[in-house]
């Protein structure tokens, strides 16, 4: 009986050690913001839709925004992600 107690005590030591989370509040924040500045990031080089599928315009396709702005974004959202990830988690006591 004293033994089963002892043992019990132990599991609950273990599964309390167990719930430590990874990543903090704001990690969790930061990766949310970085998934936004990456979703962003896509949406603004997808295509629209050409009123002629028959025409090219080069304007459409080689905007600044499809060419430069966009892809700027998608890296600046991943390295939001992996600052997101690595950065430690304030310590709670």
């Amino acid at each position: 009986m004293i033994k089963e107690k002892k043992e019990v005590k132990e599991y609950v030591k273990q599964a309390e050690v167990t719930k430590i989370s990874l990543f903090g509040k704001e990690n969790y924040t930061w990766m949310l913001i970085g998934l936004a500045v990456l979703a962003l990031g896509f949406f603004l080089m997808s295509g629209g839709k050409s009123s002629n599928p028959n025409e090219f315009d080069p304007k459409e396709v080689y905007s600044v925004t499809r060419i430069t702005v966009a892809p700027l974004l998608i890296v600046a959202g991943f390295i939001i992600e992996i600052i997101a990830i690595m950065k430690e988690p304030k310590k709670t006591i």
